[in-house]
């Protein structure tokens, strides 16, 4: 209950500063709408099925590449940290590509593959494969030696012990690299949807500039924001319900 209420406290200031604004500033209701207006036009895009069509496209997209980065990058994490050789060689070349902004890739991904879902869907696989990767590999690098000798001891052999020992004792580290891909991975949604996409979140942002329908460019931002929350509280339901199952 004191959580509910602090949250209703935060958002009521943040309404309050912002209908203050506009308000005082006398700004034109085409630079900055009032909250009110832009209610006004959420409900709108709700009613005639706007903003759910492009929240439904934008969750296809997120969903695909977020969950191929996280199955890819948390297998190859295993691999690469297990075998200290191969680690070695490989994470040079990742650490070079990692600090390239995904959207960098954009127009090289949307020569080769054309606009629509796939170019979203892979600068959204970027924006979330080295989080997971790089901290699972070194989470296992930096395994304790005591989980190896469990596994010795009870015969547990290659590639079991990866998934049964090593997986469950990296998971803690595992899942918080889950909270920061999913940030970025979200974030960066939107400017693919702006380049190379006719549909979803990031393109209706567009679309409103467009037209100068600020009201709707600032809908389609605040749903943006609340559908990140849910992502992010919804990944922590996740990762305790898969933590039970190690227990």
């Amino acid at each position: 209950m004191k959580k509910i209420w602090e949250i209703t406290l935060s958002f009521g200031i943040l309404l309050a500063i912002w209908q203050g604004i506009v308000a005082i500033g006398n700004f034109s209701p085409a630079l900055l709408p009032s909250p009110w207006a832009v209610g006004e036009a959420l409900f709108e895009l709700f009613a005639n099925g706007v903003m759910i069509k492009n929240i439904l496209v934008s969750l296809y997209r997120f969903a695909m590449g977020y969950s191929i980065a996280v199955a890819f990058g948390a297998i190859l994490g295993l691999v690469l940290g297990w075998y200290p050789k191969l680690f070695g060689y490989t994470n040079p070349i990742l650490q070079y590509l990692r600090p390239i902004a995904p959207v960098a890739w954009m127009p090289f991904v949307v020569l080769l593959i054309g606009i629509g879902d796939t170019p979203a869907i892979v600068i959204i696989f970027l924006a979330a494969f080295f989080p997971v990767v790089l901290t699972t590999a070194n989470a296992v690098r930096k395994l304790d030696p005591i989980y190896l000798k469990i596994a010795a001891n009870y015969g547990v052999k290659e590639p079991e012990v990866l998934w049964k020992i090593v997986f469950p004792a990296v998971f803690p580290q595992v899942a918080n690299s889950l909270h920061l891909a999913l940030g970025s991975a979200w974030v960066f949604l939107v400017p693919a949807e702006m380049i190379g996409a006719q549909s979803g979140l990031g393109y209706m942002i567009v679309d409103a500039r467009n037209n100068m329908r600020t009201d709707q460019l600032l809908s389609a931002m605040v749903v943006i924001g609340i559908i990140g929350l849910l992502l992010d509280l919804s990944i922590a339901r996740g990762e305790k319900t898969v933590m039970k199952l190690w227990e």
